[in-house]
């Protein structure tokens, strides 16, 4: 039976994704525990009406005693905390995994001794890989292309597994590209060492760097640059709160993209960018990058029929102008800056 108020560990909830679900999760009348080893995620972006717990999600003893707090029992858990740069990952598969997966797996154990009944699961596009068709559906292949994918499609298999044999309803939710900020200027933290198109062109328009890069400009695209699905970080709360009532209500798993089925190209971005900010962006084109795709774009017709979920803040203007703001705070020292967290 869904309980009107329930008590949600969202792990990983100090960072950029996670903040913005704890939000949610707040204005949707639950409680929360945000759990988070601060690597990524920054104190600015903690409520002060949520208990906060530092620490990593390796620690086995730390996660139990999170999950069974005598005070009042944790009726779900919101995964993000995973390390989520796929170059990176091919690199240093080892740590990916023991990261991603075998912290995955300490939580799915924890979960199932205290009895935790629900997961909502940050996965990620990176599990289809090369696209074969446009938009990508869920029933699109899943071929990682990187190790970082490869860890969340591993970490999806588990969750079969575990909801088999140990009852455990979960959502898996496959995120497109993340973007934007809170419209209402409530989180504060910005990314620290960003690799993703938006944040890096803020922090040129900021003089943090000293120009933007596009990787390619001859793809079989209407402006030669890469074309990508871009879906805002608000929206994307707001589906982690459709898919854990759903789950709760109806005892179903769900695997479910999140996109917006429109794809904005590169240099469209970087073009108003250059409006919204009223600054001038440098920028070279450099060579494309192993393994991107041309085109990636999602479809969102599953989540749209099973959640009702309509993104409201995904227009490229608005991803923009929140990006902007924020980074204007913390251009004047509201905020200081630090990491992201998933996905």
């Amino acid at each position: 039976m869904l309980k009107q108020d329930m008590n949600i560990l969202v792990i990983g909830g100090a960072g950029y994704i996670g903040s913005h679900v704890v939000k949610a999760l707040l204005a949707h009348g639950d409680s929360v525990t945000v759990y988070d080893n601060l690597s990524t995620g920054c104190r600015e972006n903690l409520f002060p009406q949520c208990r906060f717990i530092e620490a990593d999600i390796r620690d086995y003893s730390a996660l139990q005693a999170a999950m069974q707090d005598a005070e009042r029992p944790v009726d779900a858990v919101v995964h993000l905390a995973a390390l989520k740069a796929a170059g990176e990952s091919m690199l240093e598969p080892e740590r990916y995994a023991e990261h991603n997966i075998a912290g995955t797996i300490k939580i799915l154990n924890a979960m199932t001794a205290a009895e935790v009944p629900f997961l909502v699961f940050s996965s990620s596009a990176a599990v289809y890989g090369e696209p074969q068709y446009l938009p990508i559906d869920e029933h699109h292949p899943t071929e990682p292309t990187n190790f970082y994918g490869a860890t969340k499609l591993e970490i999806e298999r588990l969750l079969k597994w575990y909801s088999q044999l140990r009852g455990l309803r979960y959502a898996s939710l496959r995120y497109f590209n993340a973007a934007g900020y809170d419209p209402d200027g409530e989180i504060l933290g910005i990314e620290r060492n960003p690799a993703n198109l938006l944040p890096v062109i803020m922090e040129v328009a900021l003089g943090r760097r000293p120009h933007l890069q596009i990787f390619g400009d001859d793809y079989d695209t209407p402006d030669g640059t890469g074309v990508r699905d871009y879906v805002h970080v608000t929206d994307l709360a707001g589906a982690h709160i459709l898919a854990l009532d759903h789950i709760a209500a109806k005892q179903q798993n769900l695997v479910l993209n999140l996109g917006t089925e429109h794809g904005v190209s590169v240099r469209e971005v970087f073009e108003l960018a250059e409006r919204i900010t009223g600054r001038e962006i440098p920028m070279a084109v450099a060579a494309r990058r192993a393994g991107d795709p041309a085109k990636l774009m999602a479809s969102s017709q599953a989540a749209r029929e099973v959640l009702g979920w309509v993104p409201r803040y995904s227009d490229p203007e608005t991803l923009l102008q929140t990006a902007w703001q924020a980074y204007l705070r913390s251009d004047s020292g509201i905020a200081s800056v630090s990491g992201s967290d998933s996905s």
